[in-house]
């Protein structure tokens, strides 16, 4: 598998077949960037995974018509952060529309070449002013030199999504196939309002590749099932989620013997954002890792995981770094899943630090010391075996501190 690093700022940039841009236009009050634009020539085949929330914003209404019709000649990605565009009724489809229409106009498409992406406060329309003026800048932007404040101009679409984020989310993977490299890269905003039902933030991720929109599709379900769709910051989905898979072309077609070695690269570079996403919760301080082993089928073990990663008693007891097990083996027993306790094992820590805490559904021989630092690791692994069969899944999550209570207690005032 090719391994996938974060890419700083500095030299963050997306494949070929790509420009893009970030500017301020004012949606955020902070003044930071909250337009990102990418655009492409000729266009790009394109898919897109959605929240499964049944109150959606928009912007996912749109994009999912447009990908159903339009995917194999997007020209634009439009974005902005500061205001969610959602549960703004027929103004927020017109705004959405509007939004479109500004960026095809620039360029000399259709409208319905362009998906639009949204990430802030429910329920609040967007200032098209503002945001109309953004779009004008961003193209400017494109226009301009090659880089500013020491960062890419790519980079600035990294910033422009961020919201509640602390640091920006970036990841690159060179794949080497038999008829050369490809790249695949992407960058991905969330923090909070994290759970699965794909997708779980905003993402996007490109390659220079040449794949048709179905297998794009194909490609990106099957990555995105075992990335986005298995990190959790706090349980709660939300309703503008959003991951698209763009491809240019410039480096040539995958051959069906090379699709493996791509969609390997595929998932490790989601994997590496969805970790981003999870180590950066809302008011996290650490990592952590939920692994279940020996379950009787991969979702039975994904189940179990993401019970363990939703439960406030675990979470909050992986803050405070105290090993109270009985949080892990109660969240286990809530899932729903069918396994018997009495051969269930638990370690805290990965390798040979770990620290058994539990063997045979009992409390396991060890120094409450010991098993406390391993909850302090960043990141925390925590890895149950449920003796029940061969199948394995992981879950990203954090933990839960205070700071989470105080960043949404007052989010909209």
């Amino acid at each position: 598998m090719a391994r996938p690093t974060a890419v700083p700022l500095d030299r963050f940039e997306l494949p070929r077949g790509f420009a893009a841009a970030g500017v301020a236009c004012g949606l955020k009050p902070s003044g930071r960037p909250d337009v990102a634009l990418l655009v492409a020539e000729p266009g790009w085949s394109a898919a897109g995974l959605f929240t499964t929330n049944r109150v959606v914003a928009a912007p996912v209404v749109w994009d999912r018509e447009r990908l159903a019709t339009h995917a194999g000649s997007i020209r634009a990605v439009i974005a902005n952060s500061g205001c969610a565009n959602a549960c703004t009724g027929a103004r927020g489809d017109a705004d959405t529309r509007r939004t479109a229409e500004r960026v095809a106009a620039r360029l000399g498409c259709a409208p319905e070449q362009v998906l639009v992406l949204s990430t802030g406060v429910i329920g609040v329309p967007l200032d098209m002013t503002k945001l109309e003026r953004g779009i004008g800048a961003a193209f400017e932007r494109l226009a301009g030199p090659p880089d500013t404040n020491g960062e890419t101009v790519h980079a600035g679409a990294v910033r422009a999504i961020m919201t509640t984020d602390t640091v920006p989310k970036t990841a690159a993977a060179t794949v080497r196939l038999a008829s050369g490299p490809v790249e695949i890269r992407g960058f991905a905003k969330g923090a909070g309002m994290i759970h699965p039902g794909m997708a779980t933030m905003l993402a996007v991720v490109a390659t220079d590749a040449a794949l048709d929109a179905a297998r794009l599709r194909r490609l990106l379900a099957g990555a995105c099932e075992r990335s986005f769709n298995r990190v959790s910051v706090d349980g709660d989905m939300s309703t503008n989620d959003t991951l698209l898979l763009l491809a240019s072309g410039a480096a040539g077609s995958v051959a069906p013997a090379d699709e493996p070695a791509f969609a390997a690269g595929l998932e490790a570079v989601c994997v590496s954002l969805a970790r981003q996403i999870a180590a950066d919760g809302e008011g996290a301080t650490r990592l952590v890792e939920v692994t279940v082993s020996g379950a009787a089928s991969e979702k039975d073990a994904h189940r179990v995981a993401d019970a363990i990663a939703c439960s406030p008693l675990f979470k909050t007891a992986v803050h405070g770094g105290d090993p109270n097990w009985g949080r892990v083996l109660a969240a286990a027993g809530a899932s729903g899943v069918a396994f018997d306790p009495a051969v269930a094992s638990l370690r805290f820590g990965a390798d040979e630090r770990a620290i058994e805490v539990v063997r045979g559904g009992v409390r396991a021989a060890y120094q409450e010391a010991e098993a406390a630092a391993r909850l302090r690791d960043d990141p925390v692994e925590v890895r149950l075996d449920l003796g029940a069969g061969t199948a394995e899944a992981t879950v990203w999550t954090c933990d839960f501190s205070a700071a989470y209570v105080s960043i949404n207690a007052d989010y909209t005032t």
